[in-house]
């Protein structure tokens, strides 16, 4: 049996080469994200570069060391790591919806990094029937087997939108007839007031940072779980839960 650290992945999980890397991309593979060597050159680097800034791919530059303790082979300073999750495109996912004669229940996560919240919110996600979960580009836990892990293969069945530009995201859902509601302990109402009975997008954000200002500045209702306890807020993932359960139970009631 092989065993991997953190930082080492199957060699079946990568793709390594500059032009490998460009063909995979060119070719629409699905990938997780892509590390660069920090002080890399020349024309086919800086084609590639401009390649990426085309996607919602994450990128990340980095030591040469890095990069060698992932792979002893030729990489030229360019590994991609593959996805196991397929991503959809958002302005598709919504049209679908209503196509089908549905009130939209999407799920926005804004700044979630750990990769066990992660997971356990898909995995609520896809037990209370959401349509699809929307994350940004950067600044999010790694959508890798470890994630997908943790939802209990929840990652492989329920939509997920990568979105280079949160902003955009949220105000596409607002045009499209949904309601942006925010989950944050600065709000003063309570979550069980307002009605989910129409089209709604729910934001979460991570418990350090909460919900990026600019979004929240967005959003049509700002609500909270009232607290009886010591602690000030409630872990992410179980917040969600506890949402997305009203989101159900005001709908099937």
């Amino acid at each position: 049996m092989a065993f991997y650290t953190k930082k080492q992945r199957p060699e079946k999980d990568l793709i390594f080469g500059v032009r490998a890397v460009m063909e995979a991309l060119q070719a629409g593979k699905e990938i997780e994200k892509v590390l660069l060597r920090r002080d890399m050159t020349g024309d086919l680097s800086r084609e590639l570069l401009t390649l990426l800034a085309t996607t919602s791919i994450p990128v990340q530059k980095v030591p040469l060391e890095r990069l060698n303790r992932i792979t002893r082979k030729n990489h030229q300073g360019v590994i991609a790591f593959i996805s196991p999750v397929v991503f959809q495109r958002l302005e598709n996912i919504i049209p679908a919806i209503y196509e089908e004669g549905r009130n939209p229940f999407i799920v926005v996560l804004d700044g979630i990094t750990d990769v066990r919240n992660f997971g356990a919110i898909a995995r609520t996600c896809e037990c209370a029937g959401v349509d699809a979960i929307v994350v940004p580009a950067k600044g999010v836990a790694a959508i890798n087997a470890d994630a997908v892990k943790t939802s209990a293969g929840a990652l492989l069945s329920i939509p997920v939108c990568r979105e280079l530009n949160m902003r955009d995201a949220l105000k596409f859902l607002s045009e499209s007839g949904l309601k942006l509601v925010a989950a944050t302990e600065k709000a003063a109402e309570d979550y069980c007031v307002i009605s989910y009975r129409d089209p709604v997008a729910l934001i979460l954000g991570s418990e350090e940072d909460g919900i990026a200002p600019e979004h929240l500045r967005l959003c049509d209702n700002l609500v909270r779980i009232p607290l009886w306890g010591n602690i000030a807020s409630l872990n992410v993932s179980v917040a969600a839960g506890v949402m997305m359960y009203e989101i159900l139970r005001q709908r099937k009631s």
